[in-house]
Order: structure tokens, then C-alpha cells, then sequence
């Protein structure tokens, strides 16, 4: 027999405050559009009109509720997240693309659209669902962009992302070595890389439990990767060309003394929305 909507959406809601989720109302919303095929708006516009929900939906639903209230990712049980105007296909084995990181790529973006170059190159080192490379190809279409990812896992999600985009080229291998080939020709190399400390185990089950280790754990700082892509992105800048690092709210001092040390000139840390130091950029000489 029926149900009405609004009654199944109040018993998610109270379900996911008892587990603790952080914003218990809109993730039952989107899971309830996931179950219906609606959007986040429609499922709003069919609560106001006092719609029902059948049983065989209200069951899925039921089965859906009880994963995120065991702290399984949203973004895995609707096998979408989304991203700046992007919606990415992702599932366990790859890096949820987070909301900060969208002000991370804005850099890079403004970046290549006031190249010189007709057809400026972008380098995106460990693209875990593909998200970066593929805003960055999608919103400055004359660009060139090259991805590469070391997780057979992840690189398979990249891969399925970015299918479509003609200007964006991946590769599975690892950042270090790969596109030995543009050494001196990139515009950008962005990365946001595993940055988390390995003895700081993040606090939120959805991480801890499900983000996988390789794309946040950093050694004992935080910093051994960001090592890594600061003596490569050297390699394949051309002179003055940008670095985009993305980082933890208390780590831009330590990656701009890094940076500085190697070399790097002109290094800045920026805020993301919520005034958190949130991207480190430098200048190749």
C-alpha cells in the first residue's frame, strides 16, 4: 500500500540525526530523488503536493537509509557526485571529490584562460576521479589537459569520467615519471594530493572507512608526495609557469617553506570559502 512521501522522508531524516550525519535533511532528499529519479527540487515540489511512494520504492529506500546511517558515503549510494557544473561517476576504490576542492581548481582555471598560449597545457598529477583535469578541460576548452593516476581502481572511475572530453588526455602510471614528453611545456600542474598525516586519522567514518588510504595518507608530515610533485612539476612547467597544491587548513606555511627551498618563486596560500588556508601556489623560474 502506498506511503505518504512525507512521512517516509521525516522517518530517514530522524533515522540519519540518530546516526549522527551532518546534514540529515538533504541527504534524504537526495537519496529519496535517487529512489525516484527526481532531483533534489522535484522531490520537494512532490512533498508539497503530498505525493505517495509505492512499496517496492519505499523498500529501496528503506535499504539505502540504513547504508548512510551505517556512514556509507552518499556519493556511493547514488553513484554520483557532483562537482563544480560536472556530475562524476564515483564507487568505492576512488577519492570523493570535496566542495573546497572546486576553489582549489578556480585557480588553475583562471590560469590557463589568461595564458598567452592559444592552447595552453595543464598537468594534473593523481586525478583520483578525474575531476580536476575534467573542469579544467570542460571550462577552458582550448586547453590541452593530461591526467595521471597510480590506482588501477580510481584511474578506471577516471576514465569512465572523462570518456567524452577530446582535450583531455589519462594515463594509469605514476606521477613522478609520467608525460616525460611535455617536460617545459605545461601552464599549470595542479595536484591535490594525499596530504593527511599518517597517524592523524580523520574523524568522519565516511572518510576513515571508505576514502581510500592511498589518496590520504602523506607520510609523517603530510608532505612526502607534495615532495614528490614539487621537483617534478619543475620538470614540466615552462618558465613561470603555475603550481596548484591543494592542502590541509594548518599545512600552507610548511609547503610554502618546501616550495622555497626548492626554488619556487613568488608562493602564496589561499583561502577556500570558509576562510581555511586551502591551496599553496608557486611560480617556476
Amino acid at each position: 500500500m502506498p506511503e505518504s512521501l512525507s512521512v517516509r522522508l521525516r522517518s530517514v531524516v530522524q533515522q540519519l540525526t540518530d546516526a549522527e550525519v551532518p546534514d540529515p535533511v538533504v541527504d534524504a532528499e537526495l537519496l529519496i530523488g535517487h529512489v525516484l529519479g527526481l532531483s533534489r527540487g522535484e522531490v520537494q515540489a512532490a512533498l508539497i503536493r503530498g505525493e505517495d511512494i509505492d512499496d517496492a520504492d519505499a523498500e529501496r529506500l528503506t535499504t539505502l537509509a540504513a547504508r548512510r546511517a551505517a556512514r556509507e558515503p552518499l556519493q556511493h549510494l547514488t553513484g554520483t557526485a557532483a562537482f563544480r557544473q560536472l556530475e562524476l561517476a564515483v564507487g568505492p576504490g576512488v577519492f570523493v571529490p570535496r566542495p573546497e576542492t572546486e576553489t582549489v581548481v578556480q585557480i588553475a582555471i583562471d590560469a590557463l584562460q589568461e595564458s598567452a598560449s592559444p592552447a595552453p597545457i595543464a598537468i594534473d598529477l593523481g586525478t583520483g576521479s578525474g575531476a580536476i583535469a575534467l573542469a579544467m578541460a570542460t571550462e577552458v576548452p582550448q586547453s590541452r589537459v593530461f591526467a595521471v593516476e597510480r590506482s588501477p581502481e580510481a584511474h578506471a572511475w577516471a576514465a569512465r569520467n572523462t570518456a567524452d572530453a577530446g582535450n583531455l588526455t589519462l594515463v594509469l602510471g605514476d606521477l613522478a615519471t609520467a608525460f616525460d614528453e611535455l617536460r617545459g611545456t605545461a601552464s599549470v600542474v595542479i595536484s591535490n594530493p594525499p596530504y593527511v598525516p599518517d597517524d592523524a586519522i580523520p574523524r568522519d567514518p565516511e572518510v576513515r572507512l571508505h576514502d581510500p588510504a592511498q589518496a590520504l595518507y602523506g607520510g609523517p608530515d603530510g608532505l612526502d608526495v607534495v615532495r614528490v610533485i614539487s621537483r617534478r612539476a619543475q620538470e614540466l612547467l615552462h618558465p613561470g609557469g603555475l603550481l596548484v597544491l591543494e592542502h590541509g587548513e594548518l599545512q600552507g606555511a610548511s609547503i610554502r617553506a618546501l616550495l622555497e627551498a626548492d626554488g619556487w618563486r613568488s608562493t602564496a596560500t589561499h583561502e577556500d570559502l570558509t576562510r581555511r588556508d586551502r591551496a599553496t601556489t608557486a611560480l617556476s623560474r
